[in-house]
């Protein structure tokens, strides 16, 4: 299973709740006709919070777009695909920043057998 995790802003003139409904009502459904796509998750930054004994970085983020494929080949797919490019489209109309991670998982809980 491959995983990418995006840290997105939004765009200068949008507030935080213009960005999360389009994100989640007009964006969101876009991935549905992308192929290759296991699995697609929005998270919603409500709050944030430092620790006072760790330096604390300087960036607001407004949400965590998470995307899974079965392997290479479903993200090679994905990221050739004519509905993709559309859902990037569409992305550029709202998000201002991102970063995005390849990720690699390893599960703490619940433990391993």
């Amino acid at each position: 299973m491959i995983k990418t995790a995006s840290l997105l802003v939004r765009k200068d003139g949008w507030s935080h709740e213009d960005f999360v409904k389009h994100w989640a009502e007009i964006h969101a459904p876009l991935a549905y006709a992308c192929p290759g796509v296991a699995r697609y998750t929005l998270t919603m930054i409500k709050s944030s919070s430092f620790r006072t004994d760790v330096p604390a970085l300087d960036v607001a983020v407004d949400g965590i777009a998470e995307l899974w494929f079965e392997d290479q080949a479903a993200l090679d797919l994905f990221n050739a695909s004519p509905a993709t490019r559309r859902l990037r489209e569409d992305g550029a109309l709202f998000i201002g920043r991102q970063i995005s991670f390849l990720t690699e998982e390893k599960v703490i809980i619940p433990r391993a057998a």
